[in-house]
């Protein structure tokens, strides 16, 4: 099951709707549908009916799940309300629209003709939505030490760690964070600097008791805005008179800070670039014959297709020109034919940009004919093309690019020491890797890159700054529904993104106005 990253509410407003009514105008509500596959459409929130209006803008906002890694595809429809019924089968149909969640939130102001059905404009109506994400983005930076604590071992000294709780509505306490502990029988420890999202820590709400528990030491204390208070134990506070405290909790800093999200980069600004590269090692087979990989079936797809498909048709609402550079390796190509690592699929090395993944699609299948599969398989070479210019978005000093490489290969990689150290470069930049394995080869050297073992390092022994790989290998998705590929090398692309402008100290281009709590 993917996991959402976020919820978004969205405001719709219409303008020059058809007129259904006899003596008044129209009374429209917008209803969202989300598809569920199988030509079956899902209703997910609809507005409020707003009376005699033709340009209505509806204030209740309708609520969807946003997941990075799907299409989902959303259909908007605007109906003339007459009557009390839930039922929208026997209401004036206005017109509507079909797009995906991805190009709403992905445009600042998204605007579309409204339709009665494709083709047919619903006279000079249009329908307007933007996009808002539903999250508190602050987090608290806090950074805590304590001294004098009670000692609590029978043999040596406490090993202390930290509890906060939040108070609920009900008065009761919910645990938000538990600090590691300190070891070394320390009775003046000094914590790790940590951060907790402020919706967690207190909901937002600074006027909120926070409950702070050190453990092995049975007190507690009620933290509000001191920065230094002491810990009181109240069995001994009531039996012993001289009892002063069980030690001193010092805040050393707490800092109020915005976190932003994937979405406030996208919905900031952001472009996702998307890059192409097809290996075309002689490995794949010969494509006239049946059992190549890069053979395409009477049906018009092979593993690499589909591939390309998947992870294309949801990336492509993410950037605004939608031209996409494709790149092949390993093969001999015309004229003179030599082995080329990074040759652009259309032939044309000054402008490798394809129109749209359908033109991606059109330019691989245009050249398999006109070239020789050889080898061998190096990576390194279409890494650092696309990283020079990830490279060179980086020196700007600003979140608008990041750049997602998409590698299809059918086995194992030749240069995987150079490999490495193009992937601990890029990890450095604003860059993700997706590695799809095709065919029933070993991808032992794909599993090494991708580091969810352990951090990859160079052969130099540099590590890399961040996780940048994600391998998957196309035959656990054979029988499959097509987006189920998607779902899995996606998944991981918004924290690779938030992490490495977090990483820079970059704000999204437009950053999110802060709602007061």
């Amino acid at each position: 099951m993917a996991a959402c990253v976020s919820r978004v509410e969205l405001a719709v407003s219409c303008r020059s709707l058809l007129d259904r009514d006899l003596r008044s105008r129209s009374d429209p509500l917008c209803v969202l549908l989300q598809d569920v596959g199988g030509g079956r459409w899902a209703e997910l929130d609809r507005t409020e009916r707003i009376k005699n209006c033709q340009d209505p803008e509806f204030s209740k906002k309708l609520v969807v799940d946003y997941y990075f890694e799907k299409v989902q595809k959303l259909k908007f429809g605007v109906y003339d309300i007459d009557n009390k019924t839930f039922d929208l089968n026997d209401d004036d149909y206005l017109g509507g629209i079909e797009c995906t969640l991805g190009q709403v939130v992905s445009s600042c102001v998204f605007t579309r003709a409204l339709e009665l059905k494709q083709g047919k404009p619903a006279g000079k109506g249009t329908i307007t939505i933007s996009a808002e994400e539903i999250k508190d983005t602050r987090v608290v930076d806090l950074e805590i030490e304590a001294q004098n604590l009670d000692k609590k071992d029978f043999l040596g000294k406490s090993d202390p760690f930290l509890e906060f709780y939040k108070q609920g509505d009900a008065g009761t306490w919910q645990l938000v964070y538990r600090s590691e502990v300190v070891i070394k029988n320390n009775l003046n420890p000094c914590w790790r600097k940590f951060s907790v999202p402020l919706q967690t820590f207190c909901g937002g709400d600074f006027n909120k008791p926070i409950k702070v528990q050190p453990s092995e030491i049975l007190f507690v204390c009620c933290y509000k805005s001191s920065v230094e208070f002491e810990c009181i134990h109240p069995e001994k506070k009531q039996k012993k008179k001289s009892y002063k405290n069980s030690g001193i909790i010092r805040v050393k800093s707490c800092k109020i800070e915005t976190e932003y999200s994937f979405l406030d980069y996208v919905m900031g600004g952001c472009q996702i670039n998307f890059t192409v590269g097809v290996d075309f090692t002689a490995s794949n087979g010969d494509p006239n014959l049946p059992d190549s990989l890069h053979h395409i079936s009477p049906d018009g797809i092979n593993e690499y297709l589909i591939a390309i498909w998947s992870v294309g048709s949801v990336v492509q609402d993410y950037d605004t020109d939608k031209l996409f550079p494709a790149f092949g390796f390993g093969a001999q190509i015309p004229p003179s034919w030599q082995v080329s690592h990074e040759f652009a699929l259309n032939f044309n090395p000054s402008n490798p940009y394809c129109p749209g993944i359908q033109g991606v699609v059109d330019a691989y299948r245009q050249i398999l004919p006109q070239i020789r599969l050889y080898g061998p398989t190096n990576f390194s070479p279409i890494i650092n093309h696309v990283a020079r210019f990830a490279a060179h978005s980086m020196q700007q000093g600003t979140a608008a690019h990041y750049y997602i490489l998409l590698i299809i290969t059918d086995g194992e990689i030749t240069d995987l020491d150079q490999t490495r150290q193009a992937i601990v470069d890029a990890s450095k930049l604003p860059m993700s890797i997706i590695i799809v394995g095709v065919g029933e080869a070993d991808f032992k050297a794909m599993e090494f890159l991708d580091g969810d073992d352990g951090v990859l390092k160079s052969v130099t022994g540099e590590p890399a700054a961040r996780d940048i790989v994600q391998f998957v290998p196309f035959r656990q998705f054979k029988n499959a529904p097509r987006e189920a590929l998607s779902q899995v090398v996606l998944a991981e692309v918004p924290k690779q993104l938030v992490s490495y402008y977090k990483w820079k100290g970059w704000p999204p281009l437009k950053p999110p106005e802060i709602k007061a709590m």
